[in-house]
């Protein structure tokens, strides 16, 4: 594939997923008060009129096919009104609109990975024309709803009357005989189109969008499916009391779909060709103005095609002009789409800069400059690093997306388990705004729907009936919470379902052969965390959701992957919440440089509460003989990182170094280090591919990152190295 035409399918991508994503919201929220408004019904028509436009230029044929279908059905909808379907018909509308959406996103997701299309979509394409076919029948309930009257029970559709047979002169009689139309045209629609009936009603309804007047025949096209053979064998007709008018209507007819010709006929030879009676004579000037003409569509000369032909997307234009002009101008003049790759290399290579300039102003030649130009060259590297700043947060402030796209999609999830599970669920999402580096949004989304399921399938109470003898509301709810904190995001989703029991817990890991200790060591949270552990899975039965003893083991390793972690909190009874804490970047952060003998070490500093001096006689020992310091009223452990990592250093005495009071998540302890060398914003780097077969996380490693002067420094996980030195000491 050309650069071109891969540019063309990365825009066609973007703009295909993020119109679905919309109607997704948009569905979740219309289903939830049972119906559509106005403003959604031609939403949703624009929205499948785009796909299928976009993607038949791509010819991806199965999507465009299927989105037409869908352009087709809405089209219909906005003329009749949304009161024409009954509460039955808007709930199959609904799961309708789901499944295509679905099988929309099904189609896409291969196109994204390279897979074959589906080549035959017949049977996707008869459930739409079947739901068609069955609210277009009866007119009648539809009439009955806008009047605000009882709507008939809808009873089975009978099958479609076969047509009258047609006469010697062609298809039955569809023009009353008393019609006085000075002028007609005669359409025919190209063979196989389908629904034929719907498409000429379409075409119809484009003319009069245009203010043409004519009738149409046969008549009730939109809601006798029986007419349909009429036109496949006849075409249809339109009636103009003048001449001008059916001009006006042959520079429209070029521009639209599905038609293979069209003649402008005289009244005689119209009735001559339906096999009816021939209408009384006309006045002499309208019989000598009548010219009748024969046109093909696709040779319909340029001239009279142009301005005529962008008559119905004008019209269409005045008539949407309002609601795009208020929410859509803006945006379209003030966003662009830039590829995640190109953001990519732009933060490594700020982050070049950021090590260079570190260089630069560390350089060992500067002491030898003369004070004068010693100054002048501070002067300007404090304005470089100011600048430099502003180019960081620019660009990591591109990367930032809101975590409402993931949010918004376990909408989604929950409405699905709801029909299948027979679950009254609530979902209540707060924090949508929450702002994340794109690449860590593409990781927690498994996770957070993988959290959500276990929720909705055995977090909730099966039965309503259950809850309410709880003393619990009869529906559930499950709470989804994004926020701010320090430099890092907090996810939580908690749950007012069963609960989670420590005991049950600690017994299956016990039947499993899991436990590391005796169970009666294990606190409650320990007990919780083992949910998290491969393998291990309380449901006793295997479900569409559950129950198979993987998933939140990987939740915890795709959290971890991206520099989180998660914690569980649960009550008997009261129900569940689990949190993720995740870093808002992967990219740059502000650390702290700290030496340890000849090692130097960076320290976050949104980890780092107070640096401090200490004294041998601060120090206590706890009962099993580890150090203990206190601060503000709070005994801390100490971490020695020259023992913790077996390193040679030259202090002696406590009193010789200093300490460093770190927190991370809920866990808090001091770190003992030789000196601190300075604040400095560095450039995280990966540790090599290699260095994983040595569990550097579990010891409190993280990554590196380039120092000014050339050397590396570790970048210390303060949670890994709470975990290791003093849980797991």
């Amino acid at each position: 594939m050309d650069s071109s035409m891969e540019g063309m399918l990365d825009t066609y991508l973007l703009e295909t997923n993020s119109l679905l994503d919309n109607l997704d919201e948009m569905l979740i929220a219309d289903e939830k008060v049972g119906t559509f408004s106005t403003d959604d019904v031609n939403e949703i028509f624009r929205t499948m009129h785009t796909i299928k436009g976009s993607s038949a230029m791509m010819e991806f044929n199965s999507i465009s096919v299927i989105a037409h279908k869908m352009e087709d059905l809405f089209f219909f909808i906005r003329d009749k009104g949304i009161d024409y379907l009954t509460d039955e018909d808007r709930k199959d509308l609904f799961n309708l609109l789901f499944k295509s959406e679905d099988f929309l996103r099904g189609e896409v997701g291969k196109v994204e990975s390279g897979e074959p299309l589906l080549d035959n979509v017949d049977e996707f394409n008869g459930k739409i024309a079947a739901f068609m076919d069955r609210i277009s029948r009866d007119e009648a309930r539809g009439e009955a709803a806008a009047k605000g009257e009882a709507v008939p029970e809808q009873a089975p559709a009978p099958a479609a009357a076969p047509a009258a047979p047609a006469p010697a002169g062609g298809a039955a009689s569809i023009i009353p005989a008393d019609d006085k139309a000075a002028v007609f045209i005669h359409i025919s629609l190209e063979e196989g189109v389908g629904m034929e009936n719907l498409r000429a009603f379409m075409i119809v309804n484009a003319l009069k969008e245009c203010d043409i007047t004519f009738r149409a025949y046969p008549e009730h096209m939109d809601t006798d499916s029986a007419t349909s053979q009429v036109i496949i064998e006849s075409g249809f007709y339109l009636a103009f009391d003048s001449e001008d008018q059916a001009k006006k209507a042959e520079g429209v007819l070029p521009s639209q779909n599905h038609i293979r010709d069209y003649e402008v006929i005289s009244p005689d030879e119209a009735r001559k060709q339906v096999g009816g009676a021939a209408p009384e004579p006309a006045p002499a000037p309208a019989a000598e103005s009548a010219a009748p003409a024969k046109q093909a569509a696709p040779a319909a000369s340029p001239a009279a095609a142009g301005p005529a032909a962008s008559a119905p997307a004008a019209a269409a234009a005045a008539k949407e002009a309002p609601k795009n002009a208020k929410t859509n101008g803006p945006v379209k003049q003030s966003l662009i789409s830039v590829n995640l790759q190109k953001l990519d290399s732009l933060m490594d290579l700020v982050g070049e800069i950021v090590i260079t300039e570190s260089m630069v102003t560390s350089s060992p030649v500067l002491k030898q400059l003369p004070q004068e130009a010693y100054d002048s060259f501070n002067k300007s590297a404090r304005q470089l690093r100011k600048l430099t700043d502003d180019l960081q947060d620019i660009s990591m402030s591109l990367r930032m997306v809101p975590i409402s796209g993931v949010f918004q999609k376990m909408n989604r999830i929950v409405r699905d388990m709801k029909q299948k599970l027979n679950k009254d669920v609530k979902l209540t999402l707060i924090g949508e705004d929450t702002e994340v580096d794109k690449t860590i949004v593409d990781a927690i989304q498994d996770p957070i729907m993988h959290i959500v399921r276990n929720s909705m399938d055995h977090g909730i109470e099966k039965t309503k009936e259950e809850r309410l003898s709880a003393g619990k509301p009869a529906q559930g709810e499950i709470i989804l919470k994004a926020s701010h904190s320090s430099s890092e995001v907090v996810i939580s989703c908690s749950d007012d379902g069963y609960g989670m029991d420590p005991d049950v817990m600690l017994s299956k890991a016990e039947e499993k052969g899991i436990l590391t200790k005796p169970k009666s060591e294990y606190s409650t949270k320990e007990a919780l965390q083992l949910i998290l552990l491969p393998g291990f899975s309380t449901n006793k039965t295997v479900t569409e959701y559950s129950g198979r003893g993987v998933g939140m083991d990987v939740v915890k390793k795709n959290v971890e992957s991206v520099g989180g972690n998660i914690s569980i909190e649960s009550e008997v009874g009261k129900g569940t919440t689990i949190t993720m804490k995740i870093p808002l970047t992967l990219a740059i952060m502000d650390g702290m440089k700290v030496t340890v003998g000849d090692s130097i070490f960076t320290i976050p500093i949104a980890n780092i509460n107070q640096s401090f001096k200490v004294e041998d006689k601060d120090i206590v020992l706890d009962e099993s003989g580890n150090e203990m310091i206190e601060r503000m009223g709070v005994f801390y452990p100490v971490v020695r990182l020259d023992r913790f990592y077996g390193i040679q250093s030259s202090i002696d005495t406590i009193e010789d170094g200093i300490m460093i009071w770190v927190e991370a998540s809920d866990k808090s302890c001091c770190l003992f280090v030789d000196e601190l060398v300075g604040e400095q914003q560095v450039v995280v780097k990966p540790l090599p591919q290699y260095f994983n077969n040595f569990d550097l996380k579990g010891r409190g490693i993280t990554g590196c990152t380039i120092l000014g002067d050339g050397n590396i420094s570790i970048i210390l996980d303060v949670l890994g190295v709470y975990t290791a030195a003093v849980e797991n000491a």
